[in-house]
């Protein structure tokens, strides 16, 4: 006897998202004359990859500072103490608009070997996508099931519980075998 598979009624590709849809808000600003130290411990505890200096009267980013820029300014021995932002950061980005899709916006990143995009819209800059942003995107289009921005933390809100360190073990020490 031959069985046939059930016909399904073919099922609608999912919409693509945009990079409204995944992008993040711009925590992390700063201005050209801060001190690149202040920038990388101000990323380090907002848990940013990358900072924006804006432009004061329009809100448009005027630069970006990663978190490769400030690695690169320590490997060349220079002092993050005396160094300023607007002496490493990017000027002028590459930006894009929130109703750019995730895909145009992977191409973008890609062939200039950008990890980070502002997004900016008529009153300014409105979010920042990274790498990881457009991965998630093209790994799962739906939207609806990407986590929340608070899913990954503990409980206490600071800190993902992949993030701390492993538990000592019964000598009281924490070891890197724990991890």
């Amino acid at each position: 006897m031959i069985q046939t598979a059930t016909q399904r009624p073919p099922q609608p590709p999912p919409t693509l998202a945009t990079v409204a849809d995944v992008m993040r808000p711009p925590l992390t600003t700063a201005n050209t004359n801060d001190h690149v130290a202040a920038a990388a411990y101000l990323m380090k505890h907002a848990r940013a990859t990358a900072l924006m200096v804006l432009d004061a009267v329009t809100g448009q980013p005027k630069g970006i500072l990663t978190e490769a820029d400030i690695a690169h300014a320590a490997a060349g021995e220079k002092d993050l103490n005396e160094v300023r932002i607007g002496e490493l950061m990017t000027i002028r980005p590459t930006v894009v608009n929130p109703a750019t899709g995730v895909r145009d916006a992977a191409q973008i990143m890609t062939r200039s070997h950008f990890r980070h995009l502002p997004v900016s819209g008529d009153s300014g800059l409105v979010g920042i996508i990274d790498i990881t942003d457009i991965c998630r995107a093209l790994i799962d289009p739906d939207v609806s099931r990407r986590p929340t921005a608070d899913t990954a933390l503990s409980p206490d809100g600071l800190a993902s519980a992949a993030n701390q360190p492993p538990p000592p073990d019964k000598s009281g020490r924490t070891t890197a075998a724990g991890r």
